[in-house]
């Protein structure tokens, strides 16, 4: 068993957290529903980007419901404990769909690198068939890489002190735990980390370096302007994803007070989810235009 400390150890503070917590996680499920649902009705938004915008909500709500459930319930307990399972499970699944959405985010990438470097050849490139297997890929590569640093980090002899000092499995304050050796895990966590999350991130920052190259070339104003916003909410998601990502998980263990860490944590696990959809919705016209049609549509059969 572990126990986990939760965001406070204050039981007033925690009456007070739990409804922001709650309001918080039913928005996050509804908006991001919301969008599937819209993608999936109107044919105006049946194209790739949209496609891989659909999955992405999918993630969110995947990824928010491994951990918010377990956080709210636990503001309501007295003794936050969580089996040796629970913990396993709960970590290898977050850190699937986290992984999943590192790789989702260079797909999307290249999406917008498609249609402004080779508009042309958008529809030759972007069959189909390549979409579903493309999102088979994602899911496939986040739970191999899950996988792979899971196991050794919770196959570690645990006997002794089993407090977590967060609201959620933290991997790196699990492994600090363990009476054995970590060295190997650890070395398994810091190559899955750098290879997915710091390759993913190259991959990305060279499509947007093709991307502008490709938008200098573009004569008009408006032209450029255009090509800008079809690329800004994929950055806004990409800056958020990975900022908080890197403040959390890679820096040295000292250089961050414990309520800052948890601070960034709640950030990156509970409100990215929430702020996703918001970021693609509320900046883009297509959606809005989609939703409008959603509605009229539904009037009209009143």
């Amino acid at each position: 068993m572990f126990v986990l400390l939760g965001l406070s150890d204050e039981k007033e503070l925690q009456l007070i957290l739990f409804p922001v917590f709650l309001v918080i996680y039913h928005v996050t499920l509804i908006w991001n529903m919301g969008l599937i649902i819209l993608i999936r009705i109107d044919s105006h938004l049946h194209t790739l980007m949209y496609f891989f915008l659909s999955f992405l909500s999918f993630i969110d709500i995947c990824y928010s419901s491994t951990i918010s459930p377990r956080m709210l319930s636990d503001f309501l307990k007295d003794k936050k404990t969580i089996s040796f399972l629970a913990c396993a499970t709960q970590y290898f699944l977050g850190a699937w769909m986290s992984l999943a959405e590192c790789c989702l985010l260079v797909f999307m990438a290249c999406d917008r690198r498609v249609p402004i470097g080779s508009p042309l050849q958008y529809s030759a490139i972007i069959v189909p068939g390549i979409c579903w297997k493309m999102v088979a890929g994602i899911y496939r590569s986040g739970f191999l890489s899950s996988l792979v640093h899971t196991v050794p980090c919770f196959n570690l002899y645990y006997c002794g002190p089993n407090v977590i000092q967060d609201f959620f499995c933290n991997i790196f304050q699990i492994i600090s735990l363990s009476r054995s050796n970590p060295f190997i895990s650890q070395m398994i966590l810091f190559l899955v980390a750098t290879f997915v999350g710091l390759s993913f991130l190259f991959v990305i920052l060279l499509s947007y370096g093709f991307i502008v190259a490709s938008m200098l070339k573009i004569p008009s104003t408006k032209g450029r302007a255009k090509a800008f916003n079809t690329c800004a909410s994929h950055l806004a998601a990409v800056a958020l994803f990975y900022g908080t990502t890197i403040s959390v998980y890679m820096h040295p263990s000292s250089s961050h007070p414990m309520k800052q860490d948890k601070v960034l944590s709640v950030f990156s696990v509970v409100l990215i989810p929430m702020l996703n959809p918001l970021i693609y919705s509320l900046r883009n016209k297509e959606i809005k235009e989609a939703l409008k049609r959603v509605i009229n549509e539904a009037t009209h059969l009143h």
